[in-house]
């Protein structure tokens, strides 16, 4: 077990200071690639890496396909394995095995040209999609549920609103209504609507002439009796 090195940790934006070998997910987590070892998913990542210097070299076919050199050795030394072993994993990616290298020799003493493969697989076959379903079309438009369907907001609200004349706004300057439109002439209380003022009450009838009853002597009561 090789001994601990006391590392530090990342900060901040450090860890985009370095360069990293990527790992297509795709490789961790579709199912047709769980047959091929993590090894052999870690070359594929060097292959891919080293596809970058190829495109600034230029280094295409006649059918613009991009190849790469790469040979045993240089897996070898990045993967810290023997010979071996870095045959096996060759094989492992390539078109006797899982096909996501293809390598042509060209003779010669000239190295073996690498094309690394696009990893993105088509949808598997067996899983047809479900076609939408169409929405069902509008009933037609008839006497009965013309009658019978709610109206919307809007013309409710405008069956609700009353049909009567505007009302004049208000002046700005001024912040008194508008007057209304009754001639003076008009409000007399001769012309007003008598049921809607009390009856005058009658005066208090007159006593009879004479002096009252109250005062007459006692001789004119005795007469009169």
């Amino acid at each position: 077990m090789p001994s601990n090195l006391n590392l530090d940790y990342y900060y901040g934006t450090e860890a985009d200071q370095y360069s990293f070998y990527r790992i297509p997910k795709t490789l961790l987590t579709d199912p047709r690639y769980k047959s091929v070892s993590i090894e052999a998913k870690v070359l594929y990542g060097l292959l891919l890496d080293r596809m970058g210097l190829s495109v600034k070299n230029g280094w295409m076919d006649s059918d613009k396909r991009v190849y790469i050199y790469f040979t045993q050795e240089d897996a070898m030394n990045l993967m810290s394995c023997g010979k071996d072993k870095a045959t096996k994993l060759f094989r492992e990616l390539d078109k006797d095995g899982i096909g996501l290298i293809e390598r042509k020799k060209q003779g010669q003493g000239r190295p073996t040209r690498i094309y690394v493969k696009n990893f993105i697989l088509p949808p598997e076959p067996g899983q047809p999609q479900q076609p939408e379903q169409a929405p069902p079309p509008p009933a037609p438009q008839t006497a009965e549920n013309q009658q019978s369907r709610p109206l919307d907001r809007a013309a409710l609200l405008t069956a609700e609103k009353p049909q009567s004349a505007p009302l004049e706004t208000r002046g700005q300057d001024g912040g008194f209504s508008a007057p209304n439109k009754t001639e003076k002439k008009n409000t007399e209380l001769n012309d007003t609507d008598p049921s809607i003022h009390p009856p005058t009450p009658a005066p208090p009838a007159s006593p009879p002439a004479g002096r009252p009853k109250s005062r007459m002597r006692m001789d004119e009561i005795d007469t009169e009796s």
